[in-house]
């Protein structure tokens, strides 16, 4: 199993950038993907970018494509998220998760195949 702690979120105003780290215990080879996502009070979990441990493939859902990115640094097992140009939309609870493969459906992540969640970090966006 593997332990996830999210940090980096706060209030920003509309077009304001943050950077989400999401530091996480060692792995074993049987983790092959690590993911962001995101829930909003009232909204279903969304899916926001996830990576392959290995090729590094990325994979982003529509609304944040060219705006967030997603990164792995293997040298400090921390997992980020850099979010530019933010939207009030962007308002979220966002959490990171670990898992045994990517799925993206439409060209967008989605939580199968992730079976460890961190507590997850608050962004809020003012407009």
């Amino acid at each position: 199993q593997v332990q996830l702690v999210e940090s980096g979120g706060g209030s920003v105003q509309a077009g304001g950038s943050l950077r989400l780290s999401c530091a996480y215990s060692t792995y074993t080879s049987s983790t092959k993907c690590l993911g962001w996502f995101r829930q909003a009070p009232g909204k279903e979990r969304e899916g926001v970018a996830s990576i392959y441990t290995g090729a590094g493939s990325t994979y982003y859902a529509d609304s944040v494509k060219g705006r967030f990115t997603i990164a792995q640094d293997n040298a400090k097992n921390t997992l980020y998220l850099q979010m530019n140009d933010l939207k009030p939309e962007d308002t979220a609870m966002y959490h990171c998760a670990a898992g045994f493969f990517c799925t993206v459906v439409a060209g967008a992540p989605k939580a199968t195949g992730f079976r460890d969640w961190g507590q997850g970090t608050q962004v809020t966006v003012s407009s």
